[in-house]
């Protein structure tokens, strides 16, 4: 079978679509398929970073197109980078040569859109992945008010669902939502993310090497690694951080990129802030060890968010086997997995505008991690593996 995957991330970017899509591909091409990617050559949170325009990894052929560059510091540079690519993309997707099956993620939102026109144009299957659904997270961000543009966005998004042969979303909540816009539900299915098998797991020597790397010997480790975005606020993060400004026995870590990461580090050094590190994107190679160097993991989900996003760094927590901190709403996809898990010693589920309380919580835990000498770790859960999840979705394209 002749497979086209479309996203803007991909093979070597770090983000967690790519690293998602990059598995997908993987795998398909170890069936035997004849897997094709269509991506960009701009790095995701680093557009400065340049990828090849070909490229053979492995059994996949990447083609990337290019477009600007203006980064995240301004909406309008983002969505001039967004429309470049778009329009490039749009010109390879329609002129590629003929595939069975088209699928394509959500970043950046319209390149599913993309997708949907080729297959009604060029034919063969489309399947969409939905990462997160638009515009129904940009009207709950603020980002984009009703009106006219969202009543075109929203219909082109009905239109992209429609064309699907299969709609695969990340939780029932997501599903929810796709099913009051009309889709079929025998075309919708559930398959949630999946921890990154070989890259995801407590590794004691890389902790001790991140922790000695970065100063965070003896203390209390509060990270939260990943995108940061407006959709996961972590102001709250950061206000405990204050609180606890002159206490040396904890640290907060923010690893990652995105869009608010600036804004917050530009915050800790108003406060000028010791307590606090931030740091880039990890190399997949030292994921295990920048995850197992915390005490405390977080995630986040902004509280209009539920059924919209769904942050996957959840299952490389599981798999790591680090207690976690979770700052949202009640119910969502992380309280039904901590439900379901049974994690009731290695959770604390805080809401948000409680930073007095999560300050007071960490004082009160201090005594259980001195205790155990910051060995509050459980064992991973293998439910969450890629070995486990990545073949239904294999099935659902195959079949689609």
């Amino acid at each position: 079978m002749r497979i086209l995957l479309l996203n803007q991330t991909f093979y070597p970017d770090v983000v967690a679509t790519a690293q998602y899509l990059t598995s997908l591909g993987e795998a398909l091409a170890a069936r035997g398929n004849d897997v094709h990617v269509l991506s960009s050559r701009r790095g995701y949170d680093d557009p400065s970073r340049v990828f090849p325009a070909r490229e053979q990894y492995g059994n996949l052929e990447i083609r990337r197109v290019g477009g600007t560059r203006l980064g995240k510091g301004a909406k309008w540079r983002r969505m001039l980078d967004f429309a470049s690519f778009l329009l490039l993309a749009g010109w390879h997707a329609l002129t590629m040569p003929q595939v069975d099956v088209t699928v394509a993620l959500t970043s950046p939102p319209l390149v599913a859109a993309l997708a949907a026109l080729r297959c009604r144009l060029r034919g063969g299957r489309f399947v969409y992945w939905v990462m997160d659904l638009n515009p129904d997270e940009a009207l709950a961000a603020g980002w984009l008010r009703p009106g006219v543009i969202a009543w075109l966005l929203e219909r082109i998004s009905r239109y992209t669902l429609l064309s699907a042969a299969r709609v695969v979303v990340l939780d029932r909540y997501m599903r929810d939502r796709v099913l009051a816009k009309g889709i079929p539900a025998d075309r919708v299915c559930v398959i949630p993310p999946w921890s990154l098998d070989g890259h995801a797991y407590w590794d004691a020597e890389g902790r001790a090497r991140f922790r000695q790397r970065h100063g965070l010997v003896g203390k209390y480790v509060v990270m939260y690694s990943g995108n940061h975005s407006p959709v996961h606020p972590l102001d709250v993060l950061l206000e405990t951080a204050v609180q606890l400004r002159d206490d040396s026995r904890f640290c907060f870590v923010f690893a990652g990129g995105g869009s608010e990461f600036g804004r917050l580090e530009q915050l800790a050094r108003e406060h000028a802030l010791q307590n606090v590190r931030f740091l880039p994107y990890q190399p997949l190679q030292a994921l295990s060890g920048s995850l197992s160097s915390a005490d405390l993991q977080t995630v986040v989900l902004g509280p209009h968010m539920v059924g919209l996003i769904h942050p996957s760094k959840l299952y490389n927590i599981l798999a790591i086997g680090s207690p976690l901190l979770y700052i949202g709403p009640f119910p969502s996809h992380v309280t039904d997995a901590m439900e379901r898990d049974g994690r009731a010693n290695g959770y604390v589920h805080m809401s948000f505008g409680e930073a007095s309380r999560l300050a007071e919580w960490l004082v009160a835990d201090w005594p259980n991690w001195k205790e155990t000498g910051g060995s509050h770790f459980i064992t991973g859960c293998e439910d969450h593996a890629q070995a486990r999840r990545l073949p239904f979705l294999i099935e659902a394209i195959e079949a689609s």
